[in-house]
């Protein structure tokens, strides 16, 4: 079976790792913390960068930095994964979904306005597949009405818009490294800072509540519980692993963008012929490779695809079930306007194997078979 997705592996994770256990610092904040954050900040030029057990956790900690209070509202796509309604919705949030672009699956900037209420406080865009939302347009209207942004870049790192990368546009941004992701250290995340003013509430947020760093940093004679916060520290062996990938992330990119180049030109005729849809990617965007897409006519035919790939030893998945018509979703969100987009898109989406070093064959068996399929099934 050819895999969907395969973790990334540069070949010093282990070296390093061992390394961390020698140095008798494997808790978190370590050399390779210290080396990952740094990293970040050269290549993003954020203000500062806090890496996290996941995701999610940094979402979280946006949430909290924030200042969501119960009763807030907080607007943000529903084709997205849960994570990013979840942090609000801990905080006490209502979530205000709005429809996506269908050419890009990410939410309609042109739609944010007419959903804020006097209770909005944070716009929260996703950016699908490494590919930016319209972030001038949303930051101007943050700025007008006096909202915070807070970026979901899970699947951004190493992408831009208009030469910033993602995640440094709003006021906080959120990545992801877990397995399925271009860098990964199997659970993880980062934080990004714009104002360096809240990266120390950041940080004692992160250590629990505590002043913990400052007195690791020899600032403070003692630390104590500050105010609420959590454990979002990742342990040094998970910095070690992906210290090993960011030295060659340029590599590694690289890598997945030429996957994703001969996806598009092995299957821009069937594309050409009106079969199947393929991403687009906006001139202001540089993508990264993270994920390739096709949509099919709908979801019967997606469905039949994914099992005629399946049959040919192919894996393939879909997502996300949107969030607005999720039980959860029902519960502690609404959605503002007409959903013309969010729910026809995601059924007819399809992600194909996509990961870093995949074989040029295998590429090319993946689309043989996609063409196979559409000549046994006619218009």
């Amino acid at each position: 079976m050819l895999s969907f997705n395969l973790p990334p592996f540069a070949g010093k994770e282990f070296k390093y790792m061992e390394a961390a256990v020698q140095n008798r610092k494997i808790s978190g904040d370590g050399e390779y913390t210290k080396r990952c954050s740094e990293w970040l900040e050269r290549r993003t030029g954020t203000s500062r960068a806090l890496l996290t057990t996941s995701c999610t956790h940094a979402l979280e900690m946006a949430a909290m930095l924030c200042g969501i209070q119960p009763g807030d509202e907080v607007i943000m796509p529903s084709f997205t994964f849960c994570s990013g309604a979840n942090a609000f919705v801990l905080r006490g949030a209502k979530i205000v979904f709005v429809d996506i672009r269908p050419e890009t699956m990410n939410m309609d900037e042109r739609l944010v306005e007419e959903a804020i209420t006097e209770k909005t406080r944070v716009i929260a865009p996703v950016h699908y597949a490494g590919i930016s939302c319209r972030m001038e347009e949303m930051s101007e209207i943050a700025k007008r009405h006096h909202l915070k942004v807070v970026e979901d870049a899970a699947q951004g790192i190493m992408a831009s818009y208009k030469g910033r990368s993602l995640g440094t546009i709003g006021d906080f941004g959120c990545l992801s490294f877990h397995e399925t992701k271009n860098l990964s250290m199997g659970e993880g995340g980062a934080l990004l800072i714009q104002d360096a003013a809240m990266a120390e509430r950041a940080e004692i947020i992160r250590e629990k509540g505590t002043d913990r760093s400052r007195f690791f940093r020899g600032q403070v004679d003692k630390y104590c519980w500050q105010e609420a916060g959590s454990s979002y520290l990742p342990s040094e062996l998970n910095a070690a692993y992906l210290w090993a990938q960011m030295e060659v992330a340029e590599e590694i990119t690289q890598n997945r963008l030429r996957s994703w180049k001969q996806y598009e030109e092995e299957l821009k005729e069937l594309a050409a012929e009106g079969r199947i849809e393929l991403p687009f990617i906006p001139a202001d965007c540089e993508g990264n490779g993270h994920i390739f897409f096709i949509k099919a006519k709908d979801m019967e035919e997606r469905g039949k695809l994914i099992q005629y790939l399946k049959e040919q030893g192919i894996q393939s998945v879909f997502h996300y079930i949107p969030l607005h018509s999720a039980p959860a979703g029902l519960r502690y969100g609404r959605f503002h306007g007409e959903d013309r987009h969010t729910t026809r898109e995601s059924n007819r989406l399809l992600r194909l194997p996509l990961y870093y070093k995949i074989g040029r064959n295998d590429i090319s068996y993946v689309c043989d078979k996609i063409r196979e399929f559409y000549r046994k099934n006619p218009a």
